[in-house]
């Protein structure tokens, strides 16, 4: 017997709830109800019924019968539902369809997301002007910060512009011109990543080691490789 109720439970099947519905319903100017009213739309629309009495929905939640109506037509004036009609043959049948509302939730998605992008673009924006200005002792000039706006709109990631600026610092080297240097070197060469951007600097540093110099001068150690010299 408890075996048969527990068969008929899990023939009830179960209802899948998208993520973005309830992360971002506010934003979609949805009401706790009406999400409620929407997911009981989507059950019955999941079990073939297609297009359910207001009395039926209502049985399912703690509102009156007239309610559930008012929430449908309001669901469907602001287009999150809508109804279809089915020709089959010589009868005409009409379904709720709650395609409008995933349409929503895609949008909504989108937005958000372009928003977040903007905020990340933004705070990386605003930590390299920072860091910039940390290093240099000073605020930037207008002329300084349209170059740093340039190099990030050149497509320079953040992390290579400062792995340049921290070349130039330890270089002995540091303004704008041997750092756009730098990075003019590092793009002709197909350089990236801050990885490359090290490799090709070790690199430098190897051969200028290995050049010979006169006995009666010492060997100096060149920490960086001179970028203006290129």
């Amino acid at each position: 017997m408890i075996k048969d109720k527990l068969y008929d439970w899990f023939k009830e099947g179960s209802l899948t709830i998208p993520s973005v519905l309830l992360t971002h319903y506010p934003k979609m100017g949805l009401e706790e109800k009406e999400v409620m009213l929407l997911l009981q739309l989507q059950n019955f629309i999941d079990k073939g019924e297609n297009f359910p009495a207001p009395s039926q929905i209502a049985d399912r939640m703690t509102f009156e019968e007239s309610e559930c109506l008012f929430m449908i037509q309001r669901l469907i004036q602001r287009g999150f539902v809508m109804i279809e009609e089915e020709v089959d043959r010589t009868i005409g049948d009409e379904r709720y369809s709650l395609q409008p509302l995933y349409e929503k939730m895609i949008t909504c998605y989108l937005v958000s997301q372009k928003q977040e992008e903007a905020v990340q673009v933004q705070v990386e924006g605003e930590s390299l002007y920072t860091v910039f200005e940390q290093e240099f002792g000073r605020p930037l000039s207008p002329f300084e910060c349209e170059t740093l706006a340039m190099w990030q709109d050149d497509e320079h990631h953040p992390d290579l512009i400062k792995g340049a600026l921290r070349e130039s610092v330890i270089s002995g080297k540091i303004n704008f011109r041997y750092i756009d240097r730098i990075l003019f070197e590092w793009k002709k060469n197909g350089i990236k990543t801050v990885e490359q951007a090290k490799a090709q600097s070790q690199k430098f540093r190897s051969y200028q080691k290995r050049e010979k110099k006169p006995d009666n001068q010492p060997v100096k150690d060149v920490p960086f490789y001179n970028w203006l010299e290129q």
